[in-house]
């Protein structure tokens, strides 16, 4: 386990001091739980990394790009 120092203002500090007082906590655990909520969650990055992974695992496996439709299936409408 690593230990971390904040350095906070002492406005700042009274604040913490009393909101963990309410929560019936501490501040260092105010604090802990913060970060580890902040390290858990997913970033845009793997967000957006994921969201491609589950498109391409929706695309048929025979799917070619070269396989294209002729103009008239391209414009065809079901009447």
């Amino acid at each position: 386990m690593k230990n971390i120092t904040v350095s906070l203002d002492d406005e700042t500090y009274r604040n913490a001091r009393m909101k963990a007082a309410a929560l019936d906590t501490s501040v260092s655990a105010l604090v802990k739980r913060y970060l580890i909520d902040l390290g858990s969650t997913e970033t845009e990055f793997q967000r957006l990394k994921r969201l491609e992974q589950e498109l391409r695992a929706r695309v048929p496996a025979d799917f070619r790009a070269a396989d294209n439709l002729t103009r008239d299936q391209a414009h065809q409408r079901d009447a």
